[in-house]
């Protein structure tokens, strides 16, 4: 097996390349690793290397062992800090001395993750949500009046949506604001405890105000829900005002320097000019407008313009998978265990196989996460800068926001766990922040939307864009279309596209993986996936909307779980078509090729993670998908060399990832065991092995 020494940034120091994996022709490919980090940097590069350096000082770093309430004071003074350092201004309007640069905001947001998955977060609370709410939602007075405060940090606030009886399912919140003429206030109130605002950041202790979500009532009419500007705390004394009360959500299993709470409502009066109007106002007669007629429309817009959250998160999420294996690769290429091949030296982690299996795909999603996540924070700002904001522009957002937050949200929870178990105890101590990180990352698959719930969301869109297609043509497109169906059915369920597979192949396994690698093939495997399981969705749903209300849910209900597939299926697709995309844009050869064994190796575990179903459905043959885990092999082979160049691209320093055994400590530890073992063996005073004395005494009595 062939060592790689630690390549991280020893500065000044980089050890001779690697040899070529045997039987691999040619010279070695060269990462180009300053070209792929800037690529892996994208757009707001610039943005995002200013967060990191900010990211980088100990100011903002997360200490292990505070009580909850230490680490809130301190997470709070870090806003301060981050007030102050010019950090959390950039997606607010000029005017206030903003800068209207949205995905420059999220792109910097993102990276304080690697600093405190709690500063991230409650910075995300009160930039993020409470203000942008305030921005998005309400109008000119509400800018002038309370955005200043709002981005000084002088007005600390919360973002109240979520109730305890109703999370994801925001249309059926139950607290009321109930608008009275003779006053011209509403009358906001939470009829019982199920409609206590629940889980809400800053409510415990510093929130001053808060956008509250309601079902506006006004004329005897719910107009649905709406979001109020609602003052909480008195200023000086930091107790509720009358008829506010709430409790704090205490401990929780991760993200403990947030101040969670419980916020609660009893017929506290709110002025009229308090309901952000953007898409929906109420005169001073009752009289409710909006420039949106449609009321489900109005939900749904109102809704997607706090999008941003959902689209912070699955760049976070990005950012933590990366900083977990850059620790574990580097780690695994300086650990030392058993000695397979040689009777002196033992192996490091990494030339095992299945150690690289463990890593080496969780790197290769990270990296397909990495390239999807630039393309959702392009359209992010495409859609909030109005470069392109028509309402199939922000639905494409929602959609692809959806569908990528939970994937890459699960995958840093894998990824940090596996990360966890391939360092062995050492992974769990909490100086090297895998055990930590995973605490803090766990809420990210739950919050600003659970995680299947959203991919049920992108099931219905798939559902009604595959219904679009057909809702205007003619019968003869659609019996041709039903014909088509039909006889691709037949071919893939009678076997005679396997048939034709292994034809093609005459048999040759080296046929059968170059077909595979192919990336047309990988393209037209992932593609044909969704298709198919959302043609069939579609076909059993087919009329759903005809039947009666309880009879239609029960149907949706039975195929609920494919159609969650589907879409986990679709997010996967879009990763690997992102990963693919951003290969076009790499110059360097050397670079290009390593990349695209990286994609192969993305898009071959997604299928070989469901050969079942490509076997079920005739869509492989038996021996093209006997190829699938050896050609995998071959890969992790091919990509052992280049591991530390590929994390070292991340472009996160020491200073980011912060954990001990990726300092080099590690492999100092080791080579002193070496020098010790061969300065032994040349005194000749090293004790012989019992082993090799009975061998030798086995071999004596043979002759």
């Amino acid at each position: 097996m062939t060592e790689v020494v630690d390549r991280s940034a020893r500065k000044g120091f980089r050890p001779a390349p690697t040899p070529a994996p045997a039987g691999t022709p040619g010279p070695l490919p060269v990462v180009d690793v300053a070209a792929l980090g800037a690529r892996l940097l994208g757009r707001w590069s610039a943005v995002r290397l200013q967060a990191r350096e900010l990211a980088a000082r100990p100011e903002l770093h997360k200490i292990e062992g505070l009580t909850h309430t230490e680490h809130r004071t301190r997470v709070f003074g870090q806003l301060k800090y981050l007030v102050n350092n010019g950090a959390v201004h950039r997606a607010f309007p000029r005017d206030l001395g903003g800068a209207d640069d949205h995905g420059g905001n999220i792109a910097g947001f993102e990276e304080l993750v690697v600093a405190d998955p709690s500063l991230q977060i409650k910075a995300g609370v009160q930039w993020g949500l409470f203000g942008s709410a305030v921005m998005h939602l309400g109008t000119g007075r509400h800018h002038a009046k309370w955005l200043p405060g709002i981005m000084s940090l002088e007005i600390p606030g919360c973002f109240a949506m979520t109730e305890t009886g109703h999370g994801s399912d925001v249309a059926s919140i139950a607290t009321t604001a109930t608008y009275d003429p003779a006053t011209e206030e509403f009358d906001l109130h939470t009829p019982f405890r199920a409609a206590w605002k629940d889980y809400i950041g800053n409510a415990a202790n510093d929130g001053l105000a808060a956008v509250v979500f309601a079902q506006l009532v006004t004329h005897g009419v719910n107009h649905g829900v709406h979001a109020f500007y609602v003052d909480l705390r008195d200023p000086g004394t930091k107790e509720f005002l009358p008829g506010i009360g709430g409790e704090d959500d205490g401990i929780k299993g991760g993200l403990n320097g947030i101040d969670n709470g419980r916020l609660h409502f009893t017929h506290v009066r709110v002025p009229r000019t308090n309901l952000l109007n953007r898409y929906g106002d109420v005169d001073a007669d009752g009289t409710y407008s909006s420039p949106i007629a449609s009321p489900g429309r109005r939900f749904f817009t109102m809704l997607g313009t706090l999008v941003q959250g959902r689209v912070s998160l699955d760049g976070a999420a990005v950012a933590a998978s990366k900083v977990a294996l850059k620790a574990a690769i580097h780690y695994a290429a300086e650990r030392r265990q058993f000695n397979a091949s040689s009777h002196t030296d033992e192996e490091v982690l990494l030339d095992y196989q299945r150690h690289q299996r463990r890593l080496f795909t969780r790197l290769a999603t990270t990296y397909a996460a990495s390239f999807a996540h630039e393309q959702l924070l392009q359209k992010f700002d495409d859609v909030f800068s109005g470069a392109t904001a028509t309402d199939a522009d922000r639905q494409d957002l929602e959609t692809l926001a959806a569908a990528l937050k939970p994937l890459s949200t699960w995958h840093a929870l894998d990824t940090l766990q596996e990360c966890r178990e391939a360092c062995g105890g050492a992974g769990f101590l909490i100086e090297n922040r895998f055990a930590s990180l995973r605490a803090d990352l766990d809420v990210y698959a739950t919050f600003e939307g659970d995680n299947t719930v959203l991919l049920q969301l992108v099931a219905k869109r798939l559902l009604a864009d595959y219904a679009k297609e057909f809702r205007n043509v003619d019968f003869g497109v659609l019996a041709r279309y039903v014909v088509g169906q039909a006889a691709g059915a037949a071919v893939h369920r009678t076997g005679l596209r396997q048939v034709a597979q292994f034809m093609a192949d005459t048999g040759s396994v080296q046929k059968a993986a170059i077909a595979l690698r192919d990336e047309e093939s990988q393209r037209a495997l992932l593609t044909d996936r969704v298709q198919t399981m959302v043609a069939e969705a579609g076909a059993a749903l087919k009329g759903s909307n005809r039947l009666p209300q309880d009879k239609g849910a029960a149907l949706f209900n039975r195929h609920q779980n494919e159609l969650i597939d589907a879409a986990q299926a679709h997010a996967e697709l879009l990763q690997w078509e992102a990963f693919t995309d951003a290969l076009q844009q790499v110059a360097d050869p050397g670079t290009k090729l390593v990349l695209t064994w990286l994609r192969d190796l993305f898009g071959l575990s997604l299928i070989e993670k469901n050969l079942s179903w490509y076997l079920m459905n005739g869509r492989l043959s038996m021996q093209r998908a006997r190829t699938v885990g050896g050609y995998i092999n071959r890969l992790l082979e091919k990509i052992r060399p280049h591991a530390l160049d590929l994390v070292d691209a991340f472009g996160y320093g020491d200073e980011h990832v912060r954990a001990a055994i990726a300092t080099g400590a590690e492999k100092a530890r080791q080579d002193e065991a070496r020098a010790h073992r061969r300065s032994e063996r040349a005194s000749g005073q090293s004790p012989v092995d019992e082993k090799a004395l009975l061998a030798s005494a086995a071999a004596a009595q043979k002759h």
